[in-house]
């Protein structure tokens, strides 16, 4: 299966806050998507695995994404080991994406940096044709993405570009809110989490507000890269 982009997640809702919108833009030039999703999500102080299932089920109906896979590594406690490259190789030679989006470097959650830096390392491992793996039966062969892009979650890091999304934003927030048991729901006798306080929406369209505006756009989300992009035309640039 080739797709344009596979987008890793250490938690189902790291997608939807962060790149969503990058995604739904990209689906709508007609280019594969896929997620994945490295945990269930299952030490969230809110809801269930089994919740977080539901929700980022229907949090990828409302993208247009049709493929979401899940891991299942350990929330909290998943590790740097050759087990986990190697099940990272396996989906990256399966999708065959030409660009990797993976979790920022450096956040307060301590699984964004360990998943960024997974990432990298199996985009590169990869490429590798005598690191042998199988899936679904079938031997693979080498594959290594064009790139690999992190998207930027709770804490700021300044990004080296940014992607218009105004046209996705209100959808963004529709996805977000698939996840009822993370977000603010004035209903919900769960305990307060720094996502689901009232004001979260805010912050987040902040965020969007500040990217967008050095663009001359409404709303962006802004990516770091593992290395230089490079670019053909410096007069198409927004």
């Amino acid at each position: 299966m080739k797709v344009s982009i596979l987008a890793f997640a250490a938690h189902p809702d790291d997608i939807e806050i962060s790149a969503a919108g990058t995604l739904m833009k990209h689906l709508a030039m007609g280019k594969k998507c896929v997620i994945v999703d490295l945990t269930e999500g299952e030490l969230g102080t809110r809801g269930t695995a089994e919740t977080r299932k539901e929700e980022s089920l229907k949090a990828s109906a409302i993208l247009g994404v049709t493929q979401r896979v899940n891991l299942k590594l350990a929330d909290g406690f998943f590790e740097h080991s050759k087990e986990n490259l190697i099940k990272f190789v396996e989906q990256i030679r399966f999708f065959k994406p030409d660009v990797v989006l993976a979790n920022a470097v450096e956040d307060r959650h301590p699984d964004h940096g360990k998943g960024a830096k997974l990432a990298v390392d199996a985009c590169f491992l990869a490429g590798l044709r005598k690191i042998e793996t199988s899936f679904q039966g079938e031997k693979q062969e080498a594959w290594r993405p064009k790139a690999v892009y992190h998207y930027i979650q709770e804490r700021y890091i300044k990004p080296d570009f940014v992607v218009d999304i105004t046209p996705f934003a209100e959808r963004k927030i529709e996805a977000l809110k698939a996840f009822k048991t993370q977000f603010f729901d004035p209903d919900s006798k769960e305990p307060v989490t720094p996502i689901s306080t009232e004001s979260y929406f805010d912050f987040l369209k902040g965020r969007w507000l500040d990217f967008g505006k050095n663009i001359g756009v409404k709303y962006a989300e802004g990516f770091t890269t593992a290395r230089p992009v490079g670019i053909d035309d410096i007069t198409t640039l927004l």
